[in-house]
C-alpha cells in the first residue's frame, strides 16, 4: 500500500497534540510496512520530526500550481490523507482529477470550526449552539468531510454531531482517538512527595491555550497562590509570544518557562496540571500526558469532553472558578485523594487509548475502504453533489492564481 499524506504543517510532536496525533498514524502505518510519502506547502521548521527515521520520503509541494498535478499522476498513491480541511480544499479536486483511484480521507485533528465558534459565542458571553457552526468556516469544513471517503474524528461528540447533524454517513466517518502505548503501572510513577508545584502546558499559537493562560493569571493563580504562598505555577508552552513571556512574575510565583524539550518529564514533576479551558474542540493531548505521568489535573467541561467515557476523572471537573480553585488547592495537599485520581487516569488511559487496540481497527478499516470505494462514493449523493464542478469556486481559484503567477512571472 502506498500512502500520502498531505500536511497543514510538518509534525512536531513536541509543540502540539496535533504534531504528537499526526506521528501516531504514521508509525502506525510504518508498522504495516506501507510505502509512506509526507507533503507539505508549509516551510520545515527546527522542531520537526526527523520522518527519515520512520522510511518517510518528505517533500515540499506548491500550492495553487500545475506541479502538484504532476506530482500525484507520477505518485498515484492507493490512500491520501489530507491533514486538516484546508489541505483539502487545496488538493482534494486535484487528487480526484489526476488519481481517481486513490482513497481520499480527511484527517481533521477536531473540528475547526466547532472551536470558532465556540470561541465566538463566549467572546458574545453566551451559550454555544449548534446553529453557531452555519459558518462560512462550519460550511467549508464540512464540505471538506463530505467530498472525502473517510473522515477520521479524535472526539466521540464530534463524530456523532457529524453523524446526527450534518448528515455525514455512518461509512464515511470514523473515530479514532489517541493510541498510546501500555501506560505504566502507578507505582512505577514519580510519587507524590517528589513532586511540587501546578503546571499547564499548551501551544501558545493555539487560541484555547492562550486564554487558559490568561485565566490562570487573572482568576485562578491568585486565588490559589493566597492559599498556597510558597507553590509556584509552571506555565509551558511552544511558540510563546512577548505578550505570553512579559505575564512572568517571580514574586507571584507565575513562572513562563515557555518550550519544553521534553513535555513528560516536566509533567511528571508537576503535582497538578491546571487546564482552564473555556473553549475548544477535540481530545486534549495535554491531560493525557498527564494522565500517562500520573499527574492529576482539574480541567473544565470543555477540556474533559470525550476523553473519559464512564469512568471518573483524574482530578476534579468544573467550570466554576471558585470551585477550580478549591480542587487545585485540595488536591495538592490531600495525598489519599491525589493517587487515588492518579488511578482514575491509570484506567482511563487502559480503556480509552491503547494503540494495540486502536491500531487494528484503523488498518482493517481503511483496506475495508479501499475495497468500498466505489460503491460508497455512488451511494454517498452529498459527496457526489459537493464535488460537482458548479460548486468547485476553491479549483477555480486556485486555477486564477495558479495563471495569474504565470502571467506575472512570463512579464518579468
Amino acid at each position: 500500500m502506498h500512502l500520502l499524506v498531505i500536511g497543514y504543517v510538518w509534525p512536531e510532536p513536541n509543540s502540539s497534540a496535533a504534531g504528537s496525533r499526526m506521528m501516531q498514524l504514521l508509525n502506525c502505518f510504518h508498522k504495516e510496512q506501507w510505502q509512506i510519502s509526507f507533503a507539505s506547502p508549509a516551510q520545515q521548521t527546527e522542531h520537526m520530526a526527523d520522518l527519515s527515521l520512520l522510511g518517510i520520503e518528505a517533500e515540499h509541494i506548491e500550492l495553487n500550481s500545475v506541479s502538484f498535478d504532476h506530482y500525484i499522476a507520477h505518485k498515484k498513491p492507493d490512500i491520501v490523507v489530507f491533514d486538516r480541511f484546508m489541505m483539502e480544499e487545496q488538493f482534494g479536486w486535484r487528487v480526484e482529477k489526476f488519481s481517481p483511484d486513490s482513497l481520499r480521507i480527511l484527517n481533521t485533528e477536531d473540528l475547526h470550526s466547532l472551536r470558532q465558534a465556540r470561541h465566538n459565542a463566549l467572546k458574545q458571553n453566551r451559550e454555544f449552539a449548534v446553529e453557531d457552526l452555519y459558518s462560512d468556516h462550519g460550511i467549508r469544513e464540512i464540505a471538506a468531510i463530505h467530498r472525502c471517503d473517510l473522515t477520521l474524528m479524535i472526539s466521540e461528540v464530534e463524530t456523532k454531531l457529524l453523524i446526527d447533524e450534518f448528515h455525514v454517513p455512518e461509512t464515511h466517518v470514523f473515530h479514532l482517538p489517541f493510541m498510546l502505548p501500555e501506560p505504566q503501572p502507578t507505582e512505577k510513577l514519580l510519587n507524590f512527595e517528589d513532586r511540587q508545584h501546578f503546571i499547564s502546558i499548551g501551544n501558545f499559537r493555539h487560541a484555547p491555550n492562550w486564554d487558559a493562560v490568561l485565566q490562570l493569571k487573572t482568576e485562578i493563580w491568585p486565588k490559589i497562590r493566597k492559599r498556597l504562598p510558597k507553590v509556584e505555577m509552571h506555565i509551558y508552552g511552544a511558540y510563546p509570544p512577548p505578550k505570553a513571556t512579559q505575564l512572568h512574575n517571580t514574586k507571584e510565583g507565575f513562572l513562563v518557562k515557555g518550550w519544553a524539550e521534553d513535555a513528560h518529564a516536566v509533567m511528571q514533576h508537576a503535582r497538578l496540571c491546571l487546564a482552564p479551558l473555556r473553549f475548544g474542540a477535540g481530545i486534549k493531548g495535554k491531560l493525557v500526558e498527564a494522565m500517562q505521568v500520573g499527574t492529576p489535573s482539574i480541567t473544565t467541561s470543555i477540556g474533559a469532553e470525550s476523553m473519559h467515557g464512564a469512568f471518573p476523572w483524574n482530578g476534579v471537573i468544573t467550570d466554576d472558578i471558585e470551585t477550580f480553585v478549591d480542587a487545585a488547592v485540595s488536591l495538592y495537599e490531600d495525598k489519599e485523594s491525589w493517587l487515588l485520581m492518579q488511578q482514575n487516569g491509570n484506567r482511563i488511559l487502559q480503556a480509552h487509548y491503547q494503540a494495540e487496540e486502536w491500531e487494528p481497527k484503523l488498518i482493517n478499516r481503511l483496506k475495508l475502504q479501499v475495497q468500498l470505494k466505489e460503491s460508497l462514493r455512488k451511494k454517498h449523493f452529498l459527496g457526489l453533489m459537493l464535488r460537482h464542478h458548479s460548486l468547485k469556486s476553491t479549483q477555480y481559484m486556485s486555477q486564477w492564481i495558479e495563471l495569474k503567477n504565470k502571467n506575472e512571472a512570463e512579464e518579468h
